[in-house]
């Protein structure tokens, strides 16, 4: 039988953000010959996860998404309602991440690091803990409550940096993405996906999960 590894995105509607995205999943393709990666997503783009789930036989569901938050525990778990699909965990936080941040980051004087803003608390406690990891200086958001990034990067700058450092939480291109470039920091980390071992974290979501259920089944 063959397996199918449902990639769950959030969606953009930025062309580019959309073929990262998609060239993610390729690449999981690419890495297991035979696997049958079915890319969906929770918001903006279609198919919808729940209109994938149907369709898809034995499978293992894998958010592409960096906690686990109101799209993991509400819209992913209603679509597999009825259905004895695993879900992984989300693809972060993780230590594959931090790295993939430190390699890209520069010598500065202070870090930033910019998330996706989210009224969800297991949010907010992942990307505090994702930061304290970094050695960040701050937290900045690029929507919903909390600093904006270009008032934190000002912020540092009156308090006497003077070459600060954004590193972007967030998985691929898009509006948020865009606007670290306006925020007045010296640089910004590329999108999470351009980095081939994220490919290498979804595979190994995947059979962590498969394995649980092999367990399970003994």
């Amino acid at each position: 039988m063959t397996e199918t590894l449902i990639a769950v995105a959030h969606g953009t509607r930025s062309p580019v953000g959309r073929r990262q995205i998609q060239e993610l999943a390729a690449a999981v393709q690419r890495r297991r010959p035979g696997l049958d990666v079915r890319l969906c997503y929770v918001d903006v783009q279609e198919p919808k996860v729940a209109d994938i789930v149907p369709t898809a036989g034995h499978a293992v569901v894998v958010p592409l998404l960096l906690s686990c938050g109101y799209h993991v525990r509400v819209d992913i778990a209603e679509a597999v309602t009825g259905r004895n699909f695993p879900v992984t965990g989300p693809l972060g936080p993780d230590p594959v991440l931090l790295e993939s941040m430190r390699r890209n980051l520069p010598d500065a004087d202070a870090v930033v690091l910019a998330a996706a803003g989210s009224s969800d608390p297991l949010w907010r406690a992942d990307v505090d803990n994702v930061a304290a990891e970094l050695g960040a200086a701050a937290v900045g958001y690029t929507s919903g409550s909390g600093p904006r990034v270009a008032d934190v990067v000002a912020g540092l700058r009156a308090d006497g940096a003077k070459k600060v450092a954004v590193a972007a939480y967030l998985l691929a291109e898009g509006l948020f993405y865009r606007t670290l470039h306006a925020s007045g920091a010296d640089s910004v980390t590329p999108p999470l996906c351009h980095d081939p071992a994220i490919a290498d974290l979804v595979l190994r979501r995947f059979d962590a999960a498969r394995l649980t259920m092999a367990a399970g089944a003994l």
